[in-house]
């Protein structure tokens, strides 16, 4: 077993292992293997998470650029209509069915 910390295990006796456990267990950087396991699962769950909305994001990206486009159409389309003749006040109003001509 190689040199830990600067000692090896030998060098350290029961009571500095047991300082080195604490010490690793105080710093986080030794868990029950149960928190491993429940953090791994969560950090999955997570995972899983972003996935799906990722693609929901992109599906909602598509609808909005199809949106768009079709917005632009309909203003291009109704820019392109003629526009109506102004009535005044002494202007009479003739509905579309009585119109001659």
């Amino acid at each position: 077993m190689g040199e830990l910390v600067g000692a090896t295990p030998a060098d350290l006796g029961v009571s500095g292992l047991l300082v080195l456990v604490v010490l690793l267990i105080l710093t986080g950087r030794l868990v029950p293997r149960s928190t491993l396991l429940d953090m791994r699962e969560e950090r999955d769950t997570w995972r899983a998470a972003h996935t799906e909305s990722e693609a929901a994001r992109q599906a909602e990206r598509a609808q909005v650029t199809e949106l768009l486009e079709l917005s632009r159409t309909a203003g291009h389309v109704l820019t392109s209509l003629p526009r109506p003749k102004e009535v005044g006040a002494d202007d009479e109003l003739v509905p579309t069915s009585d119109r001659q001509g």
